[in-house]
């Protein structure tokens, strides 16, 4: 099986996992997460950079993809500053892209799971556990649809 050169996470504003009542940026709540640590640490099991299929010989990263408010590293891309080139315009079009599908799928999730309409004020273990659970859910309920004609929501 061919493998996707990246993997993208939403960034999660309204739906952040966090043990204090707080409101912070998505790009403040992301750097104080552990998440963020254990990136700039490598110490996620993110794959080694590898080759698209059918493409050219240099190793892209699996990235995630951010907004104008995150900082760059390895593994983190967001779209470049303003008054730039035709190229690096088109690259930022095809990022944001890229980032409102990921928001749409998320949009969807959240929309059939409505816990996520409101804070996750569980323990970060319990939170965990719901976030895997909607996903699975998720995940079973569209290849399920898409294996029936019905093309309405469930």
């Amino acid at each position: 099986m061919a493998q996707m050169a990246q993997a993208v996470v939403p960034p999660m504003k309204t739906h952040q996992i966090s043990e204090t009542t707080e409101k912070n940026s998505d790009s403040s709540t992301f750097k104080n997460s552990n998440f963020y640590e254990k990136i700039i640490k490598k110490e996620l099991s993110i794959p080694e950079d590898s080759v698209l299929p059918e493409a050219s010989d240099f190793k892209l990263p699996y990235i995630i993809v951010g907004d104008e408010a995150f900082g760059l590293s390895h593994n983190i891309i967001r779209p470049a500053g303003k008054n730039l080139p035709f190229k690096k315009r088109v690259f930022n079009y095809r990022l944001s892209v890229a980032r409102r599908f990921i928001e749409c799928a998320f949009g969807i999730m959240s929309n059939k799971w409505r816990i996520f309409h409101r804070p996750l004020n569980v323990s970060k273990p319990f939170a965990e556990n719901i976030i895997k659970a909607c996903v699975l859910l998720h995940n079973f309920v569209r290849v399920r649809d898409s294996n029936s004609l019905r093309f309405e929501d469930t």
